[in-house]
């Protein structure tokens, strides 16, 4: 199914006052390239685009798209909506609301290309208010740590970034992010058992960061001596907090900022070693190999969580 665009774009700033924008020098004309094509119309026309097609008419967001902007957008392709887990079935499952506060969460209210985003790590507020983080080095441009694989698509209204993955936005707090991850129910039994001696690490959790936390699977508590949630329970909470605490920097880093040989200090003064490779691993003191990062660049409002296979020890 194909999107029907009305004859008449309205325009709907109102609804984008207050979105901040990145801060780059660029300008909402393009005096080289004059396209004729809005971002929908780019959307409906591209065969690599038509999940974000569907998703688009799901989320009742053609009309925006189609205004005259402009707008940026971080487009995930039909493998990237793969890759993310999102497949027809989940999408369909995914009230209009959720859809539409997912793709506002791509979208920026000003044109903003490749070139004039600055360098480093750049705080931006999305079409429904909510932070992403724009990061460009020496490897590329990257959204909340996923790679722009193709920049530049340029709009009537606006300009398209091709994306690896889809961004989700924070369902809330780190310690609401592994509340929400069943694979993570032992991490979040071990928080709440440390919290009980002299560290109050579900407050540290909570707070305003930001952090990043490097979050052992239940298969990761298991391997590591705790074979159930009470053997967690039954610990002594002071050693759990400084093993927890040893998981956590007091930075937001995404998989993109993580460089090969790099060393990492965490909160509790310890220090972990990054390897890259055909995949990302964290090496703690006392470890004998690496973790293995399994799952990466999952949000929350004051930081961010990267799952791994195996607890790390200092």
């Amino acid at each position: 199914m194909k999107l029907t665009l009305n004859s008449t774009k309205k325009c709907f700033s109102a609804f984008l006052l207050g979105v901040s924008t990145l801060a780059v020098s660029c300008s909402d004309d393009d005096t080289t390239v004059t396209p004729t094509n809005t971002i929908v119309d780019l959307v409906v026309s591209s065969p690599n685009f038509s999940t974000l097609e569907a998703a688009v008419l799901k989320g009742n967001v053609a009309t925006t798209l189609s205004a005259n902007g402009p707008f940026t957008v971080f487009a995930p392709e039909n493998e990237s909506f793969t890759n993310s887990g999102i497949t027809s079935s989940v999408l369909e499952s995914l009230s209009a609301d959720q859809v539409k506060d997912i793709l506002l969460y791509h979208t920026l209210s000003s044109r903003v290309n490749a070139a004039s985003i600055q360098t480093g790590t750049n705080a931006v507020k999305t079409a429904n208010g909510k932070d992403i983080y724009v990061t460009k080095n020496n490897n590329g441009v990257f959204v909340n740590g996923w790679k722009v694989t193709q920049a530049d698509i340029n709009a009537s209204n606006g300009v398209i970034h091709a994306i690896e993955r889809v961004l989700m936005p924070a369902p809330g707090n780190i310690v609401d992010v592994a509340q929400g991850n069943q694979n993570l129910s032992y991490l979040v039994a071990a928080v709440l058992r440390a919290s009980q001696g002299s560290t109050n690490v579900a407050q540290v959790l909570t707070g305003a960061g930001p952090y990043t936390v490097f979050a052992p699977t239940n298969q990761a508590f298991i391997d590591a001596g705790f074979a159930t949630i009470a053997a967690i329970q039954a610990a002594d909470p002071n050693t759990l907090a400084n093993i927890l605490t040893y998981h956590v920097l007091s930075a937001r880093a995404f998989s993109s900022d993580l460089t090969n040989g790099q060393t990492l200090t965490t909160v509790n003064g310890g220090t972990l070693a990054v390897q890259l490779g055909t995949g990302a691993s964290i090496k703690g003191n006392n470890n004998s190999t690496g973790a293995q990062i399994t799952g990466m660049n999952m949000m929350a409002t004051n930081g961010v969580v990267h799952v791994i296979d195996k607890v790390l020890l200092p």
